[in-house]
């Protein structure tokens, strides 16, 4: 046994081998204490983030050039081992494969980026991590209304770019365009409604509107997409049932809940203060009496 051991570490394979463990072994922890010391050092996200997966990237690379370069007077023999697996291995692997080339697409394809709200496959939430195989996000919706978390974080394979369309809603033009709809009584004011809703969206949302029309500006020198309205536009239908005022507003893509509650509850307010001029709309169901019926038996 003691001879089999000697002759085992003697073998300059076994060898290399140990040395290639020992040197991946110490990149990790170099890399580890660097990405402690970063975390502990940079306060901003987006670099801290950047910075972090630099280092993993450079982590594997030196890995990469340590193998390379332990085991260079072998690479010839093991390549003919290789080339023969190598096509059982592509297809064992490929979907991983496929998720490799899924982030070198990701990395330059801009299709998102972190901080990034996407929707993949019906899954919607903001991009926390993207890393060689997987993009993980923290999801929104399902059970909760609105744009906002369920605490559910979802890891979904990097292939999924090149299977089902990327939907980003924040990266070249951080807005979405949203709407509201208010029912108006018949006998109201119309006029005068319009005007609330108008004023109430100039006040709530024309922050934004600048912003917004300088980075559509942006959107129209780089995509062949035509000029938009970007200001608050109100719109009026009449239905069988009341008067419908749609508005129709740019609003930042993390604000839409918080908005749409803004803007209900100042024309809410608006119209109470209208003395009845303006009224809101319901549904109303009038329930009309039944006949009264007579009946008399003839007696024969």
């Amino acid at each position: 046994m003691d001879e089999f051991l000697q002759t085992t570490l003697n073998d300059p394979f076994v060898r290399k081998i140990a040395a290639a463990v020992i040197g991946m072994i110490v990149i990790n922890l170099i890399v580890r204490f660097f990405q402690g010391l970063i975390s502990s050092r940079v306060e901003s996200r987006d670099m801290r983030y950047g910075i972090r997966r630099g280092l993993t990237f450079f982590g594997y690379l030196a890995a990469i050039l340590l193998i390379i370069g332990i085991f260079s007077n072998q690479l010839s023999s093991i390549s003919v081992a290789l080339g023969v697996a190598g096509v059982g291995i592509a297809f064992a692997l490929q979907e991983v494969i496929v998720s490799i080339a899924g982030w070198i697409a990701l990395s330059l394809g801009q299709f998102y980026t972190i901080g990034d709200r996407v929707q993949l496959g019906g899954i919607k939430g903001d991009v926390i991590d993207i890393s060689i195989l997987r993009t993980t996000i923290m999801e929104m919706g399902e059970w909760v209304k609105g744009d906002q978390y369920n605490g559910r974080i979802v890891r979904i394979a990097n292939s999924f770019v090149f299977k089902e369309p990327v939907y980003n809603y924040s990266a070249d033009f951080p807005f979405v365009w949203d709407e509201i709809t208010i029912p108006i009584k018949y006998g109201s004011d119309h006029n005068l409604a319009r005007q609330i809703i108008s004023r109430v969206a100039s006040d709530s949302v024309g922050e934004y509107v600048e912003n917004a029309r300088n980075q559509w500006a942006v959107m129209t020198r780089k995509y062949a997409v035509e000029n938009a309205v970007v200001e608050p536009m109100v719109f009026l239908t009449a239905n069988d049932n009341w008067m419908e005022f749609t508005l129709r507003y740019v609003v930042d893509f993390g604000k839409r809940r918080g908005t749409k509650d803004l803007l209900f509850t100042q024309i809410l307010d608006a119209i109470a203060q209208t003395d009845g001029k303006v009224s809101m709309a319901s549904a109303t169901i009038h329930l009309v009496e039944a006949p009264t019926l007579d009946i008399r038996l003839r007696k024969e």
